[in-house]
This record gives structure tokens, C-alpha cells and sequence, in this order.
């Protein structure tokens, strides 16, 4: 039998101890052996719930067990988790993690651990909750040179976006509702802001080249400037707005970003609304892919680290490699990107000499009802080339378009 300690028993750490309960059976056999929770660390005690027998304050409690052979890490946050899953790599247990915060912050560094004790740090709950992304990338497009990732990453802003979309409501009321439903949190800033995307781009950019990518050279956008105005010239465009997070490789260089886009109805995320997520992939070789799911919610995430539990349970002794090196990976600059804008200005449509001596005979797009402004879509430039142009301009706002064909 083997055992495990699941440090967190909040969302996905309860999530967790159901699913290896009520699919214990068949957990078993493709783990070829039974799996059981032997401790769960937590500062808090559940009075009434069967977990508290196995509830402990103290990590060394695990760490210093000698029986448990898997540590499941799902607190959140870099610290302390990263200094308890550092011990429990030390202590030669192996680790899963559903925290991308951690992930993209010291992933290579605890992969290197990792394989120099051969056991694994398994990361799969991270990015897109219950879809599976980072096994695919590790093992089953291993043939191909990954071109583009682009995906919905974040279900908050997700949904919040769909229903703005959809209904006509601002982005104060549906965030508002957003929470009270258990999809924001109180302080939304990570998701809303496009740090909780970033992140995620930044671990599969990461995979998919080998090297470290640092989020925080990431460029990213939030949400928090759309609004009902920018929706109603997307319907007029047959086009939604999503928050993309993006890298792809182009002439030898990598570019990455986190934003705002839109899309229209041939793109293969035009469809992917509410809380889900999708993720598409371009391989060289395998051509488009898409992985398309719940992005976050206890169950799904619960149940990719459980795939996670039961292959580290699998392979015991044997490192699985993930190719993941702390070398550094130099992003190219967002100003050397090349791609259309759709673009909001102040006047009336009737005055259109100044854009056009900026941004060439662009078509005008007029919405009825908003009076005072029109907007207009840019021919392909590269974002230095727009924001000199720009600046010449009474722009309200400008949105990136991304066609999904490499820039």
C-alpha cells in the first residue's frame, strides 16, 4: 500500500481525499496498489469530519515519515510551500503540486531535485485545473517543436468576459456576481489583472522550449478596462473578446504575452465561455490541438492530481523527465510583435483624415447608439510601429486581434 499526506485541506486538498475515496477501486489498479491518505497537514482541526483523525499542525510530522511516499502539495502560494515540498523532495518523497504560483516561480529548480534522488515533481492541476496539458506536452507531442500555445487559462475572467458579452453587463456587476457564485475572490486582483494566466503561460512556454521562463517578463493586461462599449463593436465584428494568454516561436525567437484579444468565429477559442477553459497548441509536426475542459473547480483539479498521486506511485525509483532547465530563456520584446489592432478613437466618423494619415485607408466602424467615437481595425504592424502612431491620435481604447496563425 501506498501512502500519502496531502499539505492543504482546503478546495482541492478535500477534493483530493474524495476522489481517492470514491474511486478507490479502480484507482488501485491502475496504480497497482492500493493508495491511502495516512496524513493531511492543515493549521485548522475539522471537528466532525472523518479527515480530523488524520489532521496534523506540524510538517516535520510528515516529513519524518518514513511511510508516506508521496507529499501532495495544494496550500498555494510560494511560501512556505516551497520550503516544505524542498524538504519533502530531501526527505526522498516524491511530490504533486496543483500550485502555479510555485511552479512557475522554482519549477526547474524542483525538477532538478527531483530527478537527482530519482523521484518526481509531478505539476499537472496547475495549469488548465482538470484539463490535461502538461503530461501531453511532456509525453505525447515529444515528435513535434511546439510553435504556439494560446489558451483561456483563467475561468474567472472567463466568465466574467462571456457575460459581459452576452447580457450587456458591466464589468463592476458581473464581477460582483462572479464572487458571490464562488468564482472570484474577494480580492480578485490575480486573476483580473492576467497574473494568474501569466503564470501559466510561463510554465508551458517553459516545457514546451526546455528553458526557464521568467512570468514576470511576461507582458500582461488585465481585464479591467473592457467594457460594454469594446463589446458592442465586437458583435459588430462577429467577434468576442477573450483573455489570451500566448507565446509562440517565430525565426528563432520566443514571444509571449497576456491580454485582451479579439477573436472571431473561425478562431478555435471562440466558443470556449463561462468558467471553462481551452487551450490550443500548434505543433510543427502534429499540426492544431485542442484541450478544452473545466479549468478550476475542486473535483477537476482534484482529479489531475490524483493522476498525478497515481503516477508517482507508478514509477517509485524512477524519475519521469521532464525536460525543464534552469537556464534562463530571453523573451523577445512585445514591441517587436507583429499584429492588427482593433482600435477605439474620439470624433465623428465623418473626420477620419487624422487616423487615416497614421494607420493608412482603414475601414470605419461606426456602432449605432454610441455617438461621438468610431473604431477601425489596423493593417498588421508591429506594436512599436502602433504606439507612435497611436499617440497621434484621440485613441479611447485599443484591443490586439489574434487570428491564431504564427505572427
Amino acid at each position: 500500500m501506498a501512502k500519502i499526506a496531502v499539505l492543504g485541506y482546503g478546495t482541492v486538498g478535500s477534493g483530493v481525499v474524495e476522489i481517492l475515496d470514491a474511486n478507490a477501486e479502480s484507482i488501485s489498479k491502475k496504480a497497482g496498489q492500493p493508495i491511502e491518505v495516512k496524513s493531511v497537514l492543515d493549521l485548522r482541526d475539522f471537528p466532525g469530519d472523518p479527515i480530523q483523525e488524520k489532521i496534523v499542525h506540524d510538517i516535520d510530522l510528515v516529513i519524518n515519515d518514513d511511510e508516506i511516499d508521496v507529499v501532495v502539495e495544494v496550500m498555494g502560494g510560494v511560501e512556505p510551500a516551497f520550503t516544505f515540498v524542498k524538504r519533502a523532495l530531501e526527505a526522498g518523497k516524491s511530490v504533486c503540486t496543483s500550485n502555479k504560483a510555485l511552479v512557475a516561480a522554482h519549477g526547474a529548480e524542483l525538477l532538478a531535485m527531483a530527478k537527482e534522488r530519482s523521484l518526481n515533481f509531478m505539476f499537472e492541476a496547475s495549469v488548465g485545473g482538470g484539463i490535461p496539458i502538461i503530461r501531453p506536452l511532456n509525453q505525447a507531442l515529444t515528435a513535434d517543436e511546439i510553435t504556439k500555445i494560446t489558451g483561456i487559462m483563467n475561468g474567472t475572467t472567463n466568465y466574467i468576459l462571456t457575460k459581459m458579452s452576452n447580457d450587456g453587463s458591466s464589468y463592476e456587476e458581473v464581477l460582483k456576481e462572479a464572487q458571490a457564485l464562488g468564482y472570484a475572490e474577494r480580492n480578485p486582483e490575480a486573476d483580473v489583472e492576467g497574473y494568474d494566466a501569466c503564470r501559466k503561460i510561463a510554465i508551458l512556454t517553459s516545457l514546451a522550449d526546455g528553458r526557464t521562463v521568467n512570468f514576470e517578463e511576461i507582458t500582461t493586461e488585465g481585464i479591467t478596462k473592457i467594457s460594454n462599449e469594446d463589446f458592442a463593436y465586437a458583435r459588430k465584428l462577429n467577434s468576442v473578446i477573450k483573455l489570451l494568454a500566448t507565446s509562440y516561436r517565430k525565426d528563432g525567437k520566443v514571444y509571449a504575452i497576456t491580454a485582451p484579444f479579439l477573436i472571431d468565429t473561425t478562431h478555435p477559442l471562440y466558443n470556449v465561455n463561462g468558467v471553462l477553459n481551452g487551450i490550443y497548441v500548434n505543433g510543427n509536426m502534429v499540426g492544431d490541438v485542442m484541450f478544452f475542459g473545466a479549468g478550476a473547480g475542486k473535483l477537476p483539479t482534484a482529479s489531475a492530481v490524483v493522476g498525478d498521486i497515481i503516477d508517482c506511485v507508478k514509477h517509485k525509483g524512477t524519475n519521469v523527465c521532464v525536460i525543464w532547465d534552469d537556464e534562463k530563456l530571453e523573451l523577445a520584446p512585445t514591441r517587436d510583435e507583429v499584429r492588427s489592432f482593433f482600435v477605439r478613437v474620439k470624433g465623428n466618423a465623418s473626420d477620419t483624415a487624422m487616423v487615416k494619415e497614421q494607420f493608412g485607408d482603414v475601414e470605419i466602424i461606426t456602432v449605432d447608439g454610441l455617438d461621438n467615437e468610431f473604431g477601425f481595425i489596423t493593417d498588421r504592424m508591429t506594436e512599436e510601429a502602433f504606439d507612435k502612431a497611436a499617440s497621434n491620435v484621440d485613441m479611447i481604447s485599443r484591443i490586439r486581434i489574434d487570428d491564431t496563425k504564427l505572427q
